[in-house]
């Protein structure tokens, strides 16, 4: 058949259901393979031994279920694996243990479960890590701040606990702005995806050209406790930081005005304390702020970048804070209304001691006349 000299195969969008057939196995030329957005069902086939060639495997959105081949992972040139959004289920350990070529990883909104331990041992290379929406547990492990190249993390809506690492502030990628150097090695011989899904401004948007451009962390909804470390603001390149829905305590670190890059910074449901630090001001690339449900207190910065943040909501669920947007005034606090009370006390008092003096005047006064109209009759 002709078909099995095509280098690329993409049927993306085309409302295609049934299975893969099997003799997609024998298109050893195949280099790029897409699928996505689709209706297929059942398991991914098993016969990929034969696809040396294979680089780019989409199959996201789809009904796919079980889970993934090893023959995938033993492809010599793969390099992207996007299989996002479908109903697999399976431990990582299992899934991941030979896909060391990858650089861009997409398994989220699937049924994964396990630690993410396997990934960091053995995927060294990768640039892109979507994992969101599984059921995955454990730390986030140290190892993948030793990822020289990563630059999007999205472990978003899983059961992760302990505590944010600190050496995530190392990331490299994240320092610098620009394409990653592909000067390195490791950058070599790469060609970037068409296309990614980011959840941006609360939204999933995909991005093409840009790709290499966006630096990416999103830790939401996980039980991820303790505080923010501060080294995170070391990120000077970082674009979008979401922390929020989990159980992070402590302040805003006071330096978080080093992400000069930061468009997005979403911490809502969290137990965060302490005054939002006014050096946010000069956050000029700010556009999108949630601090909402968290403990903070003090004034809201009313400069900068600050006056384009008019939406109460930001700020919501934060009972000691105060001043524009909401409608709670910082100069009429509790502290305020009780210095008031003090004065008008005061005030009264000193209205007590005036009416009690010119009474004891008009007394003696009276007892003076009196008693001179009493000798001037003897």
């Amino acid at each position: 058949m002709k078909c099995l000299c095509w280098k690329n195969l993409g049927l993306s969008r085309n409302l295609i259901t049934g299975s893969i057939p099997a003799s997609m196995g024998e298109m050893r030329n195949l280099r790029f393979l897409d699928l996505s957005h689709n209706y297929i069902s059942g398991e991914i086939p098993f016969n990929w031994h034969n696809l040396d060639q294979l680089r780019d495997v989409d199959l996201s959105s789809n009904n796919f279920s079980g889970g993934i081949p090893s023959s995938i992972c033993s492809l010599p040139s793969l390099v992207r694996l996007k299989l996002s959004s479908n109903n697999l289920s399976e431990e990582l350990s299992v899934s991941l243990q030979d896909c060391k070529g990858l650089y861009f990883l997409d398994l989220g909104e699937n049924n994964f479960f396990g630690t993410i331990q396997p990934i960091v041992e053995n995927l060294f290379n990768l640039s892109c890590l979507k994992l969101r929406a599984n059921r995955l547990t454990g730390n986030i492990p140290e190892q993948l701040c030793q990822f020289p190249d990563l630059h999007i993390l999205d472990l978003a809506h899983n059961n992760l606990s302990g505590y944010i690492p600190k050496c995530l502030g190392n990331l490299e990628a994240l320092k610098f702005t620009g394409t990653i150097d592909e000067s390195r090695p490791s950058m070599k011989q790469r060609s970037f995806p068409e296309h990614v899904a980011v959840i941006w401004k609360g939204r999933e948007n995909e991005y093409t050209s840009t790709i290499p451009l966006l630096k990416v962390i999103d830790l939401s909804s996980n039980n991820l406790s303790g505080e923010i470390p501060k080294v995170i603001t070391n990120l000077s390149a970082l674009n979008s930081l979401n922390l929020s829905w989990n159980k992070l305590t402590g302040k805003i670190p006071e330096n978080i005005q080093s992400l000069q890059q930061l468009e997005i910074l979403d911490l809502p449901g969290n137990h965060l304390s302490g005054s939002i630090p006014p050096s946010m001001s000069s956050m000029t690339f700010l556009n999108r702020l949630n601090l909402s449900y968290n403990n903070q207190s003090g004034p809201i910065p009313t400069t900068n970048q600050f006056q384009t943040f008019n939406d109460p909501s930001i700020y919501e669920g934060n009972q000691h804070l105060c001043g524009h947007p909401l409608t709670t005034n910082c100069s009429s606090g509790p502290g305020d209304t009780k210095d008031k009370n003090e004065e008008v006390e005061e005030g009264e008092e000193d209205e007590d001691v005036s009416e009690k003096f010119w009474l004891y005047v008009g007394m003696a006064v009276g007892f003076i006349v009196g008693f001179w109209a009493v000798c001037g009759t003897l």
